[in-house]
Formats: structure tokens, C-alpha cells, sequence
């Protein structure tokens, strides 16, 4: 038997690459025979995955401690499908996941497109996609669809939510333009679905920065309260008071602003000591009303569309007011 210590480093190295993650394929490779795979996994060593693929972290998934441990869960979807179909092609939400794409749900079915038979040798747990061919890039030497296919096939696939977050955070990040909008549209004509996520589309050019401020935006429209400015710089006089998520202008004059805190975004103590002088400046001012809410992980998670509707048409919000990018209070 191979114990793991005694099996090469250049294993290690891309079992590494592959989120811990290895095929009995890549394991005969390196001298490590059926037998001795199977020995590992009795031992409790190493775990099967899937017919033909093992993951060599012998601690439980949702007992990994890392710094980028939803990262590593969704690439790990990624690479399970990839190991599993050796001609296979990342698509979707696990290709979007392995080209560093936000947004994405917490986990993700393994999914890939390849060119033999549907049903041939189907893997337990796995999914397989119906795309013909594709532009793919490559990760460690492995066949990924490029960001705009792999959006739109995201947009076909995943929950509104993360195909929209997904889609704003590629836009984000400028490695798409709004030219690509188009090409994702044209890509999903004629697909199964396409009336029902078209529509999605629409709702992906706001001024969104961490996917957390999209799950927000739908939640509030979905409530009948889009905000009237998004990302607004508020002054007084000449001095900066602070830029906000969301706001509202009220009839009074008066302006509502949303907040989204997390420390995802929002982190150590400086980083929070800068948004409480942030918030009490604004308040200071007696004319900007906030409320704060925690980083929300869809658009349904901590009901802030349904609060802030109720606190709008308290104060009698009046829907149709464009906020500009800056707010001058003493103007």
C-alpha cells in the first residue's frame, strides 16, 4: 500500500491544483495502483467522490478551515466534473467558479459538456449539459467555456439571483463590457428557458460593486422600491460626508440611504471605526435618515426589500425622483 507520505510531491502539487481532488486515471500515473486508492479510502485517508474520483483531504468539507472556503467549495463542484469526465468542459456556474467569477451560489452541482454520448457512463452526482461546441479556455491543462459562454449558460442554469450577481460582477470587475450583454442575449436564443430568464437581462445594468449590493438592488425592486440613486456621494459644503449603497429622496427634502455591511466588505477595525464616522456625519445632518443591514446572500435573505418598502411609505416615499451621483445638503 502507498501510504500518503510516501507518494510523490508532483502529486500532491496537483491534487493542490484540483482542490484535493484527484482520478484514479491520474493516480495510476503516478504508481499508485486500484488497490492501493482503495486501501486509502478503507483507511479513511482519502474519500470517493464519484466513480473514478477521490478526494484526498480526509477532513469533512464542511470542517475545512481556509480563508476562501466558499471559493474552495464551488472550484471543488468544478474539478469533481472535470475528473470525473476526462473529455469533459467546465460550463456554467462551475466554469464562471474556476474563472474567479462572484456572485455565485454557496454550492454547485458539478457540471460539464463533452462531445461523446450523453449516456455514456454517467457519474452519480454529477450533471451533464447539451451545448455543442464551445470556446474554452484552459485551467491546469483542463477545458473551461470562456466568461461570456459560461455567463450565458449561467443565465440558463443558476437561480436569477446569482446569474444576475454573476453577470454584474464580471461587468464590475471590466472583464466584460456592455457590448457582451448582447452577446450573452444572443447566445441563450432558442434555448430551453429563454422567456423566462430574458427578462433578467434588464436587470443587469446597475452600478452594483460587490455581488452582496445586487442581491439587494433585486431584492428592493422586487418590493416595489428601486432606489432612486445608487452609489451617491453625499457633501456639505466642501466636505465629503461619504459615498452610500442606496438612496431615496423623499418629499420633504429629506434622503433615505441603505448601507450593506459585512465583513466580507466591510472589514477590521478601521475599516469599521471609518463607517461609523461615515453614518454619523450623515446623520449629523438631520436630513439623511440610515439604515444599515448585514450582507445579504440572495435577494430574499434578511428581508431588507420588504423593511425598507414599509419604511418608504411610512415617510411617504413617492416613487419616480433620479438622485445624480452627488448630493449637496447645504444646496
Amino acid at each position: 500500500m502507498r501510504h500518503p507520505e510516501t507518494i510523490h510531491a508532483q502529486f500532491w502539487t496537483l491534487a493542490a491544483c484540483q482542490e484535493g481532488l484527484v482520478s484514479i486515471a491520474q493516480c495510476a500515473a503516478a504508481g499508485i495502483s486500484k488497490h492501493a486508492v482503495l486501501r486509502l479510502v478503507r483507511s479513511g485517508a482519502w474519500a470517493r467522490i464519484t466513480r473514478g474520483v477521490y478526494d484526498t483531504n480526509p477532513v469533512s468539507v464542511r470542517d475545512r478551515a481556509c480563508d476562501d472556503y466558499h471559493g474552495h467549495v464551488r472550484r471543488r463542484a468544478a474539478w469533481i466534473g472535470l475528473l470525473a469526465y476526462p473529455d469533459g468542459a467546465a460550463t456554467g456556474g462551475c466554469a464562471l467558479a474556476l474563472l474567479g467569477v462572484g456572485g455565485l451560489p454557496s454550492e454547485l452541482a458539478p457540471e460539464v459538456s463533452r462531445p461523446a454520448r450523453m449516456d455514456a457512463g454517467l457519474r452519480p452526482g454529477t450533471v451533464l449539459r447539451r451545448y455543442g461546441t464551445f470556446p474554452v479556455v484552459q485551467c491546469h491543462g483542463r477545458d473551461v467555456a470562456t466568461l461570456v459562454h459560461a455567463l450565458a449558460q449561467g443565465l440558463l442554469t443558476l437561480p436569477r439571483d446569482h446569474a444576475v450577481a454573476a453577470i454584474c460582477d464580471a461587468l464590475r470587475q471590466d472583464r466584460i463590457c456592455a457590448a457582451d450583454l448582447g452577446r450573452i442575449r444572443g447566445l441563450i436564443r432558442g434555448r430551453r428557458g429563454v422567456v423566462a430568464v430574458r427578462p433578467w437581462l434588464e436587470l443587469v445594468p446597475g452600478r452594483d460593486a460587490p455581488p452582496a449590493e445586487t442581491f439587494t438592488r433585486l431584492s428592493l425592486i422586487d418590493h416595489g422600491v428601486p432606489p432612486d440613486g445608487q452609489q451617491i456621494v453625499f457633501r456639505s459644503g466642501d466636505k465629503f460626508l461619504g459615498r452610500v449603497d442606496f438612496a431615496w429622496m423623499l418629499a420633504d427634502g429629506r434622503y433615505v440611504v441603505v448601507e450593506i455591511d459585512g465583513r466580507e466588505f466591510h472589514s477590521g477595525d478601521e475599516m469599521l471605526a471609518d463607517d461609523a464616522k461615515r453614518q454619523n456625519g450623515l446623520v449629523a445632518t438631520d436630513r439623511v435618515i440610515v439604515l444599515r443591514f448585514p450582507a445579504p446572500r440572495d435577494s430574499s435573505d434578511g428581508d431588507i426589500g420588504s423593511q425598507v418598502a414599509d419604511r418608504l411609505h411610512h415617510l411617504g416615499w413617492v416613487p419616480g425622483a433620479h438622485i445624480g451621483p452627488a448630493v449637496h445638503l447645504d444646496g
